[in-house]
């Protein structure tokens, strides 16, 4: 297990699940779509600022985006940046904060399920009980109480949106080698820009100028920091497991959602908790060891002089570690506990 990797994994999950309740706070006073805006433009200038001034020491121990990169970055930004941000702030207007933040635990199933079956990660069978759990505790909160319409149209809102985050994980998978800086300010010029000019289009007015700085903070971090921590996790952890971590995310939510927000503590809410908890810890558990092969491979990205790395150096390669170079691996075959990371990507 790479404890860093779990690390990045759950503190992602803390930034992101309290974005939600403190979202939840700014639609008071920013139209929703305007807000998704602010958020994903908050979160690419902060890390914009941050590359910049971090660019002398980074720029040897990370591989850049290359041209290869662009097809899959491009659909995440489209998917997690422009669409889903846009139902989240909608369903947010429609649902109560401690709901809409442990909907969000849905994204961690819609991300494995899509890892298994879109793009054939290894899923064992804890982990597959771990998502249905997540799944009933996401069903159960969604079920509308009474004659609460706006709950019945706004807890789909927030589900679709773990969809198309899910979809989104899958694809910033595929550029998870690459400087995770450099791709979550991408992700937050681009997909902020869209929408913050889509909104002004509708007739959406720009906030006062407390309330558009703290929109851009919370971007920020619950966007922006919270992204280049979940790609440095999804490197080590693969897909599925990650989100699997990542759920832990709207339980934190839920909690600042209580007392911030004024949200009751219901029946369905403790007990929807409870399934959620409970697959999540069924993920967090899981040991998997076997036999399995390397395939030879030719690739760049951060690396240290490990078990899976015993390569010479050419005299341009930069010294020092961690750095990041083309180098080749050839054919392994040895057992070890281990995640579908880059190095871990075989069948079973």
């Amino acid at each position: 297990m790479n404890r860093a990797a779990v690390f990045y994994a759950l503190a992602s999950a803390i930034l992101f699940g309290l974005s939600a309740p403190l979202a939840k706070l700014l639609l008071g006073s920013i139209d929703p779509w305007l807000l998704a805006g602010l958020l994903y433009l908050g979160s690419g200038l902060g890390l914009a600022i941050l590359h910049l001034a971090a660019a002398p020491w980074r720029n040897r121990a990370e591989a850049p985006l290359t041209r290869r990169d662009m097809p899959w970055l491009a659909a995440a930004i489209l998917a997690g940046g422009v669409i889903a941000p846009v139902l989240l702030m909608l369903g947010l207007a429609r649902t109560d904060g401690a709901t809409a933040s442990l909907l969000l635990t849905s994204e961690g199933a819609a991300t494995a399920l899509l890892a298994w079956f879109a793009f054939r990660e290894n899923v064992d069978r804890r982990i597959a009980a771990g998502m249905l759990l997540i799944v009933a505790g996401a069903a159960l909160l969604a079920w509308p109480t009474g004659t609460d319409l706006g709950h019945l149209t706004g807890a789909p809102l927030v589900v679709a949106a773990c969809v198309v985050w899910g979809i989104d994980n899958n694809l910033t998978r595929k550029v998870a080698l690459a400087d995770p800086l450099q791709v979550a300010m991408l992700k937050g010029l681009v997909a902020g820009s869209v929408n913050l000019a889509l909104a002004l289009a509708r007739g959406a007015t720009l906030p006062a100028l407390p309330g558009l700085g703290a929109a851009l903070l919370v971007g920020f971090l619950g966007y922006g920091v919270s992204l280049v921590l979940f790609v440095l996790a999804l490197r080590h952890l693969g897909t599925a497991r990650t989100g699997a971590y990542f759920s832990t995310a709207p339980f934190l939510g839920a909690m600042l959602a209580v007392p911030l927000l004024g949200d009751a503590v219901t029946i369905q809410l403790v007990v929807a908790g409870g399934l959620m908890a409970l697959g999540v810890w069924l993920h967090l558990t899981e040991r998997h060891v076997h036999e399995h092969d390397h395939p030879a491979l030719a690739h760049s990205h951060r690396h240290v002089h490990d078990l899976h790395h015993r390569h010479g150096h050419d005299p341009q390669d930069p010294p020092g570690e961690p750095h990041s170079h083309r180098h080749a691996h050839v054919r392994l075959r040895h057992a070890h506990a281990h995640m579908p990371d880059s190095h871990h990507r075989h069948g079973h």
